[in-house]
């Protein structure tokens, strides 16, 4: 009997980063849960998409992560779809820019629930299903700004320092079991976020497209490009795989050196 696929759970994948790690994760097999808080109905062509092009069983749950009843719900939902699931990437994330004094407590706490409360609440639910089988992925995304400050983001900096300190305690907690923890961190990705802000650059400047990305690379990655989304996908396919089975508390940068600098 062939063995059953093994699934996937992705935070924050209507779009962007998450799409393209969830449409990785497919393309190497997996049954997909896909999340957000966009409508239903709006998501059943990007399902449809996952489906027809990889062959695999996808569906869309929406929920606000800042609900823990919320996230709750999500998990049965991934159970009840495909059982599981076997691999769990906390990548939904929200931001507040503003300075220290004046980011609104309700932000914060905000920011706290989905970025660190969640992930950490998922992860309570899926380990006792991926100890039962010996098998279990957890990646959480983490960010260059996990290693060092940012002025005026002071909750994301916050959580995606945290993130590592959850990455590595469930990574000790799982050593030498089949499950392991591990956090990415992408540098800067072309997300439609970051196109608005090399938008600004170009007008604030009266530069040509191509020069506010020089311009905007120049303070952040020494290779002077975007980190492509379906590359930081593909990182996460391995290790997901069997060949990453003693990869685990590990913090991978995706960042063109970066992180070196």
């Amino acid at each position: 009997m062939a063995a059953q696929p093994r699934s996937a759970l992705v935070t924050g994948s209507t779009g962007g980063l998450g799409l393209a790690v969830a449409d990785s994760l497919a393309a190497a097999g997996f049954n997909i849960i896909l999340h957000g808080l966009d409508d239903p109905a709006a998501m059943q062509p990007a399902t449809q998409a996952l489906t027809q092009r990889h062959g695999i069983g996808a569906v869309y749950c929406q929920a606000d992560l800042a609900d823990l009843a919320a996230v709750d719900r999500l998990m049965q939902a991934a159970r009840d779809a495909f059982g599981g699931p076997d691999v769990v990437v906390n990548n939904a994330v929200v931001r507040h820019f503003a300075p220290v004094e004046d980011l609104s407590i309700d932000d914060w706490q905000r920011s706290l629930a989905v970025n660190l409360t969640a992930p950490l609440r998922l992860i309570q639910l899926a380990l006792p299903a991926m100890r039962a089988c010996d098998f279990g992925r957890i990646v959480n995304l983490s960010s260059q700004y996990g290693q060092r400050g940012a002025k005026g983001r002071v909750d994301y900096v916050t959580t995606k320092t945290g993130i590592l300190g959850l990455t590595r305690t469930v990574a000790l907690e799982t050593a030498g079991t089949g499950i392991t923890c591990n956090a990415v961190s992408p540098g800067t990705l072309p997300t439609p976020a970051i196109a608005k802000r090399i938008e600004a650059l170009a007008a604030a400047r009266n530069l040509s497209h191509d020069d506010a990305v020089r311009d905007y690379m120049k303070e952040r990655q020494p290779s002077g490009r975007f980190v492509e989304l379906a590359d930081v996908g593909a990182a996460i396919v391995f290790l997901c795989g069997p060949a990453a089975r003693d990869i685990t508390g590990a913090v991978i940068p995706i960042d063109g050196g970066w992180s070196a600098a």
